[in-house]
């Protein structure tokens, strides 16, 4: 459920026209919705009573510090890939004792700066990996508490760039591989191993997958308690789906029932970095229509050309996502088969293609729904083009938790050399 709906035929975040966002802070912009966003998490968080476990938001679906200070009120933590993502978790006031740090290419400037920021515990991910964190707790005098990814080989049944639990993907340690891996860190004087990890892809849309992995987690788990190994912390990261056009992926509750019935009997406590099933459908991207035109003489092809970009919202592009597009106001109208695209000079630059959509004048408003999860992060200025703004709305009111950018920030960091000038 979210707070994206039609009040007299015009579209409004909760108790605001999103025309009103518009006309103030322009377009293209990001617009989140505060009580979906809360009411996500929360249902959630809820849906694992019961059951020790630690909500760490992941931090590479929308890493914006307004958000994560909101997620951080409501008592999560943060899943973080990189040392730019533990910054800003902790800038957003999240504490050191609820991020977990996950990733294959963690750096020793990285691994140092979560070192002393006493981070609940690295997910390891390679055996150098595991070598390089225990030499540079040694170097530091600390104890680096450590988990360990195991790649369960299960098909999560998703697309392939976003599946991460295969053999064939980069993630992880072969499950046939990780037990030598554990017996190994226990012994490494640098490490205090604490739990175990494992996640294997986003988007999924059925709990088996979720199942098939837990239950080769359990056989681990058991092997390891027979070499004395019993661990605190069971990581079974994200990855569940939302409904984008006509998907229906299971409740948070139908997903958490179903790892508490896999895991039934077992005392350890869960870690669970959703991303996705909390902004996905909690934000939009607002757009305004610049052109419209026909591609043929026949008109089998329309075009409406917006002042959003591939550049703005690339996973149209990326993997041929399908986001709705709704006009912000609502009227009898004839319908086309449209492109919806943008001004970046790529035939790739779409954000809906072949999609039988209300037909639009310049100067119109409309909405790129599900907009909130791998959207704004994975922005940038190709062909120049400064990212937009990104508006939180609260009730009534709207607050700017990103401002556009502007020509000077493009071109910050850069300078002409001198034998140039």
């Amino acid at each position: 459920m979210h707070y994206f709906n039609y009040h007299n035929n015009e579209l409004y975040c909760e108790e605001l026209p999103l025309a009103r966002i518009a006309a103030e802070v322009g377009t293209p912009v990001y617009i989140y919705s505060h009580a979906t966003l809360k009411r996500h998490y929360t249902a959630f968080d809820r849906a694992f009573d019961g059951v020790d476990h630690m909500v760490c938001f992941s931090v590479k679906s929308c890493s914006n510090i307004g958000l994560l200070r909101l997620f951080a009120s409501l008592g999560g933590g943060a899943d973080i890939i990189s040392g730019g993502e533990m910054y800003r978790a902790l800038k957003a006031g999240i504490p050191g004792q609820k991020i977990v740090f996950s990733g294959p290419g963690k750096t020793g400037q990285e691994i140092e700066a979560a070192l002393e920021a006493d981070i609940l515990m690295f997910n390891v991910e390679s055996r150098q990996e595991l070598d390089l964190i225990n030499q540079i707790a040694l170097d530091k005098g600390k104890k680096a508490r450590i988990s360990i990814r195991v790649n369960p080989d299960v098909d999560p049944k998703t697309h392939p760039y976003i599946s991460t639990g295969l053999k064939e993907n980069k993630f992880g340690i072969s499950h046939d591989q990780v037990e030598e891996v554990y017996l190994r860190a226990s012994v490494l004087p640098g490490l205090e191993v604490i739990g175990l990890d494992c996640h294997i892809g986003s988007q999924l849309t059925e709990t088996g997958p979720f199942k098939d992995s837990v239950a080769r987690l359990i056989g681990l788990l058991d092997r390891l308690k027979g070499h004395g190994l019993e661990l605190t912390y069971l990581d079974l990261g994200g990855g569940l789906g939302i409904s984008y056009d006509s998907e229906e992926p299971p409740e948070p509750f139908e997903y958490a029932e179903a790892i508490k019935e896999t895991l039934a009997g077992y005392k350890i406590s869960l870690i669970l970095e959703p991303g996705r099933v909390i902004v996905g459908n909690a934000a939009i991207l607002l757009a305004k229509v610049l052109y419209t035109k026909g591609g043929d003489s026949d008109g089998r092809k329309n075009f409406v050309i917006v002042d959003a970009a591939m550049n703005d919202l690339i996973r149209p592009s990326l993997y041929g996502s399908f986001h709705a597009i709704q006009p912000v106001v609502k009227n009898d109208r004839d319908r086309l088969k449209t492109d919806v695209v943008g001004p970046i000079c790529e035939s790739s630059d779409f954000l809906a293609k072949d999609r039988e959509l209300p037909v639009f004048e310049p100067g119109e408003l409309l909405a790129v729904m599900s907009a909130g999860a791998y959207s704004f992060v994975m922005s940038s200025n190709y062909n120049a083009r400064p990212r937009p703004a990104e508006v939180l709305v609260h009730g009534d009111e709207y607050f700017i938790i990103r401002e556009r950018e502007k020509y000077d920030d493009l071109v910050r960091g850069e300078s002409i050399p001198d034998f140039l000038k």
